[in-house]
């Protein structure tokens, strides 16, 4: 029996039908149709699914994510043409199936007692016997031996001879429908977990997505499914100490209510970490509260291993701030002024700025997130901790080493380590324009340096760049703070140029000090942005700064001259910065700094984070002093009834694969007769795939058919000695050729 790839041959005289039925019944169509699903799944896994749609604008463009969106490739596995070609497949296979099921079911059952004895000898694998025992005694050694070697048999009485048909493994067969069968039930299953249900919903019973923002309680029925929905796939969020009793369903123009028949409250939240600070254990310590009895059912929900109440299946999906407590202080970051000003607030609130402060009247902060710990690598691309560092050098064998062995290997150097807390923020201005902040608590040591990290972006889908803000001796900024302010006052920038003119040139040259002075004071001005007389800064360059300088050399010294400028300006910044660092010490009461190699590292790096903090951005930074954390677990709930009509597909599927490919069917056939010794018999085998295998177990069954008989096989001699032998024997001139003629052929 073979199977075939065309479809049902439906008798009609209508063409149009008759080819319509061919084709969905066809095996060609249903693996047409599987390479689809294929490509859909890969576009699926490649391309982040249920994302927000201005990520995707961001990533490929206004013309590219409209065309996207409009195929469905954002949602692949919810799309309606892949919910479609799923239908298709269950029916194309499904006939498939009830095709060629009877036929092979069929086959499974024969027993092919239609074979005579010259089909037999045509086989390529036969012998032939000469026994001497009567043919009942024959037929009953044969029968035993079959079944001791695995086979089933029947006995049939064909002709004045006596047939033994056997078989093993003919279960094989079965392995072609559990195969069919099992995509048939995988995609049952799929269609049963899709968002289908929920469609239908929305289409019968006039259920809609909400895109505003609204308390979930004063949410109306429109927009919210009941407990009864029998699949979806949601996420709750839960602040320990809080509960909830919905989910909320994510569609593409807003989010449905899912209305569940318990509430989770979140006792606990736990983390658990390495050494190296990277978290090793997510879990969430949770009571669930059912609707109807009451009951109160204490369970842990962790990473891969979920809780299932009442069909739904909670799942730790991540986690995230819950509302913690900030206490921050507000430093100046315009103006000549160290005036600071408390900052309280919990995450997911705002406070407003003090007028006092200047620069941020109706200015308000928005606190988006805190993290009480951050894993980082503080090393760059290159290996080193500090981004203005010299490139990494590595030997041959390192560079090979680094790129061999484990697929799992970075040829990046990682140096992870705990920096400590973070808080997110958001200042926003009067216009409603705001930009975002992320600043860290304690200082980072890079290359034996600490500094404060302040980071700022001006759009979400930007990575945060960096102010590394030296700290003191204290880890605060207070230092740089005071420096900062030094630089904004006109009054400290001329004693500053004065105090370096004066311990630069001696007495004894008036001019050349006077000279230097106001060398001095021109480039603490041009740095502190207060110099614009040779302004030429492109827009949105900062006013200050060293582009400030480089502006200010680029239009005044001559080409030849400029690297010779820069480096004379640069000494003489470094210098005066020293000064109006003492001043601002002075003016807060504190005593001269000690030169040494600290504080002339401490001024280098001042100046430069003086000079990056033109592009902040905001008109005051915010300094973590204190919080108190509340932990808030994110959920996934899912119910699934198809998961388990899935997980009887995979076994089918398994199942059949495993029929099909490790067993064999194996046919035996014994033909008996009577001779003038006693009993001749023929014996051949077949099997739908040749192997190796089979050759040996030919060998196995012919010798131990011949063991059991008394006799060896026949060899194509010994068959050509009988048939001479009974050509002498015959009277029949036409037998006798027809005998010779045959041993002819053999030889």
């Amino acid at each position: 029996m073979s199977v075939t790839t065309s479809g049902y041959q439906v008798k009609s005289d209508r063409q149009v039908l008759k080819r319509t039925i061919e084709l969905l019944s066809s095996m060609r169509f249903a693996i047409a149709l599987l390479v689809v699903l294929a490509i859909a799944s890969v576009i699926g896994t490649v391309l982040t699914q249920d994302d927000p749609y201005p990520n995707y604008v961001n990533q490929f463009g206004p013309f590219w994510a409209d065309i996207f969106r409009a195929l469905g490739l954002f949602t692949v596995y919810s799309a309606w043409w892949f919910m479609l070609i799923l239908g298709f497949l269950i029916v194309s296979i499904s006939l498939c199936v009830m095709r060629n099921a009877p036929k092979l079911i069929a086959d499974i059952k024969s027993w092919k007692v239609k074979v005579r004895e010259g089909s037999l000898r045509a086989f390529h694998h036969k012998a032939e016997y000469a026994a001497g025992q009567s043919r009942d005694e024959t037929t009953k050694r044969l029968s035993a031996l079959a079944g001791k070697l695995g086979y089933r048999y029947v006995v049939r009485d064909v002709d004045g001879a006596t047939l033994i048909a056997a078989k093993r493994g003919a279960l094989a067969k079965i392995g072609y429908i559990f195969a069919h069968l099992a995509i048939v039930v995988i995609c049952i299953g799929g269609l049963m977990d899709s968002n289908l249900p929920i469609k239908f919903q929305m289409w019968l019973f006039g259920k809609s997505p909400i895109s505003t923002s609204a308390v979930i309680n004063d949410i109306s029925p429109a927009h919210r499914l009941s407990t009864s929905n029998p699949t979806f796939r949601g996420y709750a969020w839960v602040p320990e100490g809080q509960h909830v009793s919905t989910a909320i369903l994510n569609e593409p123009n807003g989010s449905l209510i899912q209305d569940l028949p318990f509430s989770i409250e979140l006792k606990k939240f736990i983390v658990d970490y390495y050494s190296t600070g990277m978290p090793k254990l997510f879990a969430s310590d949770i009571v669930v509260v059912d609707h109807a009895t009451g009951q109160r059912i204490p369970a842990r929900v962790e990473v891969n291993k979920p809780f299932t109440y009442d069909g739904v299946s909670i799942y730790q999906s991540s986690f995230q701030d819950g509302g913690s407590e900030m206490s921050m202080t507000a430093w100046p970051m315009t103006g000549d002024s160290v005036k600071t000003m408390a900052v309280n607030g919990a995450i997911g609130s705002s406070a407003p700025l003090s007028a006092s402060m200047p620069g941020v009247s109706g200015q308000t902060v928005e606190f988006a997130d805190f993290r009480a710990i951050n894993v980082e690598n503080i090393t760059n691309g290159s290996g080193q901790t500090d981004a203005r560092g010299v490139v990494a050098h590595s030997s041959l064998k390192e560079v090979f080493d680094e790129r061999l062995g484990s697929g799992a290997k970075s040829s990046k150097p990682l140096d992870l380590h705990n920096v400590g807390p973070s808080v997110q923020y958001k200042i926003r201005g009067t216009d409603g324009q705001a930009r975002e902040f992320n600043n860290y608590m304690l200082p980072v040591d890079v290359d034996g340096v600490r500094f404060l990290l302040a980071g700022m972006r001006t759009t979400p889908n930007d990575p945060f760049r960096y102010l590394r803000i030296p700290a003191d001796e204290q880890g605060s900024v207070k230092q740089w703070m005071l420096l900062r302010a030094a630089l904004e006052n006109p009054t400290m920038r001329a004693q500053a140029a004065h105090r370096f003119a004066q311990r630069s040139i001696a007495d004894s040259n008036p001019d050349l000090r006077a000279h230097l002075e106001e060398s001095a004071a021109r480039v603490l001005s041009l740095f502190a942005g207060a110099d614009t007389s040779a302004d030429g800064a492109a827009p949105g360059q900062p006013a200050g700064g060293f582009q400030s300088i480089a502006t200010f050399i680029d239009h005044s010294v001559p080409k030849g001259e400029q690297e010779k400028a820069a480096s004379l300006l640069l000494r003489m910044l470094e210098g005066s910065t020293w000064d109006l660092w003492q001043l601002a010490r002075e003016q807060a009461g504190q005593s001269d700094a000690q030169p040494n190699a600290d504080t002339s590292r401490f001024v280098q790096n001042s100046i430069n984070a003086l000079s990056d903090s033109f592009l902040y951005g905001s008109p005051v930074y915010l300094q973590l002093d204190s919080f108190k954390q509340v932990q808030a677990s994110v959920f996934q709930l899912t119910r699934a009834p198809g998961k388990k009509v899935v997980y009887l597909g995979s076994l089918l599927l398994v199942a059949g694969i495993f029929s099909m490919f490790y067993v064999r069917e194996r046919r035996l056939w014994f033909w008996l007769k009577d001779s003038a010794v006693g009993t001749s018999v023929v014996m051949a085998m077949s099997t739908a795939r040749k192997t190796l295998d089979f050759e040996k177990e030919f060998a196995k069954v012919r010798d131990a058919a011949g063991a059991t008989l008394g006799a060896t096989a026949h060899d194509a001699a010994t068959a050509r000695d009988s048939a001479l032998e009974r050509r002498a024997s015959s009277a029949d001139p036409v037998l006798d050729a027809k005998i010779e003629s045959s041993s002819d052929s053999q030889d």
